[in-house]
């Protein structure tokens, strides 16, 4: 359910980076990177992490530690971006439009369907399946 866009951790990581360094430096960005830039300017909280470079590459985020991964919470924005711009599975945009309108904001809607698709992602995980597209949409309606 994830977008192509996420590799792995570390290719991750090294791709919001270089969005952002394109960012400061002015250059132009593919529509893919525009879609990356938007998010970040969306969490100044985190422009410390990008502005560090490699050291928040390379850099642990422990839940247990009370840690939020900023790459990860932005990955996850793009995940679910990814799948209102396709309606993959189908039905997530309308489920998005509805509860974006009833919290009066789409970024608070992601947040709240990121949560889910974290639960349904970890659940195909840990049982080494395929995310449960049909559960997800059930979680997500229940959040209207």
């Amino acid at each position: 359910m994830p977008g192509p866009f996420i590799q792995d951790r570390d290719d991750s990581r090294r791709f919001f980076l270089s969005v952002w360094e394109k960012y400061q430096k002015g250059a132009v960005l593919e529509p893919l990177e525009d879609m990356i830039l938007k998010v970040i300017l969306e969490h100044p909280e985190y422009h410390m992490f990008m502005q560090s470079g490699i050291t928040a590459a390379d850099q642990e985020f422990p839940p247990e530690a009370g840690a939020t991964n900023p790459f990860l919470h932005m990955g996850m924005h793009i995940a679910i971006r990814e799948q209102i711009s396709t309606d993959r599975p189908p039905g997530v945009s309308r489920i998005h439009q509805q509860l974006a309108k009833k919290l009066g904001s789409t970024h608070e809607a992601e947040h709240l369907m990121f949560e889910c698709l974290g639960e349904i992602l970890w659940t195909a995980q840990r049982n080494n399946t395929l995310p449960d597209e049909t559960d997800y949409l059930e979680k997500i309606k229940g959040l209207l």
